[in-house]
């Protein structure tokens, strides 16, 4: 029967359902009662068959095919296809009811015994069938696939349907998400949750969404990030404690960015930077092989070792090296301008030191470390939650790792936790926040509070899971490994 287009479709469905209810059958029944799972009826095939054991299976049908008086059909389950068998003597009306009113996307349930084709395939010679959910509307794979970026990620659905490797590419985010877990939780490290809605938003340099709760009439922000709260936990006695963190950041879109993202954050009590290094070249190798099975990611033309240990680079030479910026030549916000502006980095009237610096660290730098790459002892504009090195009190005890010519995929450092010289960090940021600077840290007061009854030697981590997963599956952007990506809203 040839394709008739999707819309003259859609009126045959209904007519089809229409058929269903008139022949007294519930095309959207409660539940199906099965005995197996498809991949359960694959891996004991072989028992299956020689037993001749009836199984009961259900799934969506992703292939029907008519030869008279019998049908063949691909029924799918989770992501796994097994071949039913319909045979006009077998099932006599329900025959009949089969060919008039299921559609290629239907949800059936079926039972019967197990066999093998001639050409080998595996299949259920049908002994009697249910509609379990009447499709209303054809899959996209019936007539061209479905290709277009923007309504596969609109429609993640059908994404899934059409594309069977987009499965795998969350397959692996599953894995990468457990294998993090489970490290750290092998680590000695507890899993606790902090809030989303908070009354100031804190913990990175990033504008902040804003909603309002009428009972307490106030309003309240999307977190940009979970460290203040967590710090707070090591404050309180937790030594070792880690997020699976949903944060949202009012910032532009791009192929690394998205408003709504998820990242792991830890915090290890009587660390320090250099213990973060060692535990992250303990727990990335566990990671991406957990996610590709080997330690070698190829991502675009470039083959990327995720083997430690991993080169470290100063930020000073990183920026001497790639730049051609010496950072002692630069004393102050004037010189660095004038540094930025040379090389073709705009700077804003707005713009802070750390500003300044963080935007020559975005157009120089990290767009040339291909190899995994530890860059360490960050400027202290840059960074107004991480304590400052012991022989240079310009630079901090931090580090970011870095691959692919632009990923930062993750941020690290031994937190500060002298109080008062945190509070005058904020201060800082408050000033550049009048300046014009919407991204610049708040001073929040309750967390120098906290500080102030005692942080103790403590080091933080945050690693960007959107981020890692597009690295580790050689996706391009975001929006590839975010199931529901955040979009423009769809013109009608």
């Amino acid at each position: 029967m040839p394709d008739i287009n999707p819309i003259e479709e859609r009126v045959v469905r209904r007519e089809k359902l229409k058929a269903l209810l008139d022949a007294g059958v519930n095309p959207y029944p409660s539940r199906v009662t099965r005995s197996h799972a498809v991949r359960e009826v694959l891996a004991a095939f072989g028992r299956l068959a020689e037993s001749g054991t009836a199984v009961t299976v259900a799934g969506r049908l992703r292939a029907v095919r008519i030869h008279g008086g019998a049908a063949f059909a691909d029924l799918e389950d989770d992501g796994e296809k097994i071949q039913l068998h319909f045979k006009q003597d077998i099932l006599g009306s329900a025959f009949d009811l089969f060919i008039a009113t299921v559609d290629h996307g239907d949800f059936i349930g079926c039972n019967g015994k197990v066999f093998v084709t001639k050409r080998g395939e595996k299949t259920v010679e049908v002994a009697g069938w249910e509609m379990l959910a009447k499709a209303l509307r054809p899959l996209p794979a019936k007539w061209h696939g479905l290709t277009d970026t923007e309504v596969r990620y609109r429609k993640r659905y059908l994404d899934l349907l059409a594309n069977p490797e987009v499965r795998g590419i969350f397959e692996k985010r599953s894995a990468i998400v457990r294998a993090i877990r489970d490290f750290l939780q092998g680590e000695g490290f507890i899993e606790v949750e902090t809030p989303v809605l908070q009354p100031i938003a804190g913990g990175a340099d990033a504008r902040p969404f804003i909603t309002h709760h009428n009972a307490l009439d106030i309003d309240l922000y999307l977190r940009i990030a979970p460290e203040l709260y967590l710090k707070r936990l090591v404050v309180g006695g937790f030594p070792k404690v880690f997020e699976m963190a949903r944060c949202f950041r009012n910032e532009g879109i791009d192929h690394l960015h998205n408003p709504e993202f998820t990242q792991v954050e830890f915090y290890q009590a009587y660390a320090d930077y250099n213990d973060l290094m060692n535990l992250t070249e303990r727990l990335l190798p566990k990671v991406v092989e957990s996610a590709v099975g080997k330690l070698t990611v190829e991502y675009g033309n470039q083959t990327l070792d995720f083997t430690a240990p991993y080169p470290r680079l100063t930020f000073k030479q990183a920026l001497l090296e790639f730049g051609q910026i010496e950072l002692d030549d630069c004393p102050d916000r004037s010189s660095l301008a004038k540094a930025a502006e040379n090389r073709g980095v705009e700077v804003l009237s707005s713009d802070g030191p750390g500003r300044i610096i963080d935007n020559l660290y975005k157009k120089l730098i990290r767009p040339k470390i291909i190899r995994p790459t530890f860059v360490i002892d960050y400027p202290t504009d840059m960074k107004p939650l991480a304590k400052r090195t012991a022989n240079d009190p310009r630079f901090t005890e931090s580090f970011q790792l870095l691959a692919a010519g632009g990923f930062e995929l993750l941020n690290a450092f031994t937190e500060l936790n002298d109080p008062l010289d945190q509070r005058a960090r904020f201060e800082e940021q408050e000033r550049l926040r009048e300046a014009g600077d919407e991204e610049a840290q708040r001073i929040d007061e309750d967390f120098l509070e906290a500080l102030e009854t005692g942080l103790p030697p403590t080091a933080g981590f945050g690693m960007g899971i959107d981020r890692l997963t597009a690295l580790l599956t050689g996706s391009h952007s975001l929006k590839e490994v975010i199931l529901f990506p955040t979009l423009r809203p769809e013109e009608k």
